[in-house]
């Protein structure tokens, strides 16, 4: 899978979890650049994105992403591995 498919499926997440359809993400992407993206929607996020892809993030790997395109790598790496 590549790390464009996994972009689009997790603005799909963004959209749903945060309610916004006019949600736009870029490799760029922060929580800053997000109204609705806090600490707590941050955590369905996570969630959300693990049960799509069956994966299970630990937290130092959660809390070392930067930005979308870092989340987004985790999730190319984990699941072209499998």
């Amino acid at each position: 899978m590549d790390f464009n498919t996994i972009l689009k499926d997790v603005n799909d997440i963004f959209i749903d979890v945060l309610d916004n359809d006019d949600i736009k993400l870029e490799r760029a992407t922060t929580a800053k650049d997000i109204e609705e993206w806090d600490s707590l929607t941050h955590i369905q996020l996570i969630v959300a994105i693990e049960k799509k892809y069956k994966l299970r993030f630990n937290s130092a790997e959660i809390n070392s992403w930067k930005n979308v395109g870092e989340m987004c790598e985790a999730v190319e790496k984990r699941v072209n591995a499998k």
